[in-house]
């Protein structure tokens, strides 16, 4: 944790939250497009005759599971980790006066250098 003067840190602070809110509109954008993919295939599929879902099969879970993982349960961790963070910038933001002395945590330190 270092301290840093709260009028230096705000100009950082402000494309830091943007970033941020970026970053977790783009997860959000990546789970919405699979849930929707996997809607898709599974009404696709449910729609094709037996004789036809015999042939072609599904998707082994295991395979489901993976996928899950991937598009949706870690993109779902980063976007809480970003919401962390976020909200610790805005705590800088809103509860210092630009001459307060502010800590900041070591990952902000290494971005705003």
């Amino acid at each position: 944790m270092n301290k840093r003067k709260a009028a230096e840190v705000y100009p950082f602070l402000e494309n830091y939250m943007a970033r941020k809110e970026e970053q977790i509109a783009e997860n959000e954008q990546i789970i919405e497009r699979y849930e929707k993919k996997r809607h898709m295939e599974e009404r696709s599929y449910q729609s094709m005759s037996p004789l036809r879902r015999m042939f072609t099969g599904k998707k082994p879970d295991h395979h489901l599971a993976v996928e899950y993982i991937h598009y949706v349960k870690r993109p779902m961790q980063q976007i809480r980790q970003l919401r962390a963070e976020l909200e610790n910038a805005r705590l800088i933001m809103n509860n210092s006066n630009p001459s307060d002395l502010v800590t900041i945590s070591d990952d902000l330190e290494k971005e705003l250098i």
